[in-house]
């Protein structure tokens, strides 16, 4: 296989970076270049809610540069990505359109899931040390310009994932508007966080032990890679060998700091935020080491690349974790994790045994397990609205790897499994109208929800074995039970209807008796 040179481009909030990735038939990925222009266009955001011409301007000018960067570099594919800076500018599709006409490069916008989910890949990036570290009990914690995401491990699986609004560019803004000194930024920084803090830990982390935590970030990790050179040992550190890091932050001038490391000085003072927001998750946690692998979002943009044109052989299974994290946030809503599984089943047996005549896909299965395992959710809130109040449920609740658009297929896919369907575009909460070719999805993930929940409405499992078989314009499901199934038979009536006016396919029923 010849060898594919990609460009993976971060928007950031502080900065413009480009990382150049050549892909080779020897299932590797290698970094061959790494361009980092500083653009603060963040704290403009954060502070006026959006980005004017000036900085637009400025902006186009890099990624023209950028643009003449992969062409030289012969650069087959590339993807642009802007962040929260980008995400939270009220003038964000403006921006876009002008950066494709100015300098000819589609910008995408990430939603904080999707961005984190890109951040938990480019640490997938390095392969066996990641996997050995997540076999224990570890934390990734990715700090951005404008929040922070807190993702738990356990034994290889994601536990939970929580973003706080505590990003450096966000603290620097309040810290600018405070007139703090030197000799206070630390104490007033312990301030602004604490509460969030100590919310999370009442909320997700309560008795549980973390060992590691894993630093994604532009400051800390470009301080580590300069500091550890070719001596990947050095990216790790105890609890101790932090402090004393802290230590010498503490007792050295910013401009100390900036030479000694070999940083801008303007860098140094996000680095002193992010140095402080760490100690103080490492006191929380009770974490004993700190592993800073030296990746940014551009090694997850180009992983995550990788994978999807099979030019790379991922080991990890981030699909198991974005199933894990439905899982738990079906848990803090009292759902029955036995049950959840048996309509998980049952539903994936339908899809699965209904390929020809639905025509989804892998990602489309995904969101209809998903809606499976968290149908029931809404019953935290009320039995009468369960629908509606599932719907808020999953919208205001982030589901790490899934898009605010596959986030509103899902919460609509529960919604009218339990509601009437609704015969309009307009189908969200507050007017929001999906696109046609996302209509019709939903439409088909519901009406495989309603009938796979036929067969779960009396919460007796009742069927030792349910079979879906596509045959003259029917599809025919048989179960195999010596019980009763009435109820089940009626409720299979009034669902097969939605199912046929969707698929134009007549659902039929079989009883299989057997002992």
């Amino acid at each position: 296989m010849p060898v594919k040179t990609f460009a993976a481009i971060d928007v950031g909030s502080f900065e413009l970076s480009m990382k150049i990735f050549e892909f080779s038939g020897r299932n590797a990925m290698r970094e061959i270049d790494q361009i980092r222009r500083k653009l603060d266009f963040g704290s403009e955001t954060y502070a006026k809610g959006k980005i004017g011409n000036e900085k637009l301007d400025e902006l186009c000018r890099v990624l023209k540069e950028f643009s003449g960067i992969m062409k030289a570099y012969k650069v087959e594919a590339y993807q642009a990505y802007g962040t929260s800076a980008i995400r939270e500018a009220q003038n964000k599709v403006i921006l876009m359109d002008q950066i494709r006409i100015r300098t000819g490069i589609r910008m995408e916008v990430l939603s904080n899931s999707e961005q984190r989910f890109l951040g938990y890949k480019s640490v997938a990036s390095k392969g066996e040390v990641f996997r050995k570290i997540i076999e224990e009990k570890t934390a990734i914690v990715d700090i951005g310009g404008g929040s922070i995401q807190l993702s738990l491990f356990d034994n290889d699986t994601l536990v939970s994932t929580q973003n706080l609004r505590l990003g450096v560019l966000r603290i620097q803004e309040r810290l600018n508007r405070l007139n703090a000194k030197s000799a206070q930024m630390e104490s007033l920084i312990d301030e602004m966080v604490s509460l969030s803090l100590v919310a999370y830990q009442k909320l997700y982390l309560k008795e549980r032990e973390i060992r590691n935590l894993i630093i994604v970030d532009d400051y800390i990790s470009l301080a580590a890679v300069r500091r550890a050179g070719k001596d990947a040992a050095k990216t790790m550190a105890s609890a101790q060998e932090w402090e004393q890091f802290m230590e010498l932050m503490r007792t050295k001038s910013f401009g100390e700091i900036a030479k000694e490391m070999d940083l801008a000085q303007e860098k140094v003072i996000l680095l002193f935020i992010s140095g402080v927001l760490m100690r103080r998750l490492i006191l929380l946690t009770g974490a004993q080491y700190v592993w800073v692998p030296g990746v940014t979002l551009c090694d997850g943009i180009a992983y995550d690349y990788g994978e999807k044109k099979k030019l790379l052989r991922g080991e990890h299974n981030f699909e198991k974790d974005i199933i894990a994290c439905a899982m738990n946030i079906s848990k803090r809503y009292l759902g029955s994790r036995k049950q959840a599984e048996v309509l998980e089943n049952i539903t994936m047996t339908i899809f699965d045994g209904t390929k020809k005549m639905h025509g989804l896909g892998k990602r489309e299965r995904l969101y209809l397990q998903i809606a499976a395992l968290l149908q029931d959710c809404g019953k935290y809130i009320s039995l009468v609205n369960e629908g509606e109040d599932a719907y808020n449920i999953i919208m205001a609740t982030e589901i790490i790897g899934l898009s605010h658009r596959e986030r509103e297929l899902v919460a609509n896919t529960v919604r009218y499994h339990f509601e009437a369907f609704a015969y309009d575009t307009r189908i969200g909460n507050s007017g929001y109208s999906l696109d046609q070719e996302s209509y019709l999805l939903v439409a088909k993930l519901t009406a495989l929800l309603r009938l796979a929940n036929c067969f779960y409405r009396s919460r007796r499992q009742k069927f030792k074995q349910i079979s879906a078989v596509l045959r003259d314009g029917q599809l025919f499901l048989t179960v195999e039970t010596m019980e009763d199934i009435t109820l089940e038979k009626g409720l299979f009536e009034e669902r097969a209807e939605f199912f046929r006016e969707v698929f134009s396919v007549q659902p039929v029923l079989k009883q299989k008796k057997k002992l």
